[in-house]
């Protein structure tokens, strides 16, 4: 059975899409841009867009029952890889180790012209 998870604390979804999906004990959590969910824009620059992503993917999770260091599984977009040290830098700062295992891809472009984004598996109970 599906449950999905919804909260006003995160930006809308700007698709066909549910903010996260519950399935069991399994939550999906969709991808994050650095859109802040009050004004729906876009806020500036890499590292206020890293910090509202990973905000943006807490308050999923928090809505979803858990935290995000119930995340077993994270992936990070970047359209510079070169911002990827600043992604580990920030990282540090909302999860705790052991950490999540991790992709990292370059992208050429995300939606509303974000720079970053991330989405992530977490496993609720463990």
């Amino acid at each position: 059975m599906k449950n999905i998870i919804a909260t006003p604390n995160a930006p809308a979804a700007i698709g066909t899409y549910s903010q996260a999906v519950k399935v069991g004990p399994t939550v999906y959590l969709s991808g994050q841009i650095g859109l802040d969910p009050a004004s729906m824009q876009m806020v500036d620059g890499i590292e206020a867009q890293i910090h509202r992503v990973f905000a943006n993917l807490h308050a999923v999770a928090d809505a979803a029952g858990g935290s995000l260091n119930d995340v077993v599984k994270l992936n990070v977009f970047l359209t510079d890889l070169g911002h990827f040290a600043k992604v580990n830098e920030i990282m540090a700062q909302y999860f705790q180790q052991p950490y999540p295992a991790r992709a990292a891809v370059g992208v050429a472009s995300l939606p509303r012209g974000a720079l970053v984004e991330a989405d992530g598996v977490m496993v609720l109970g463990d």
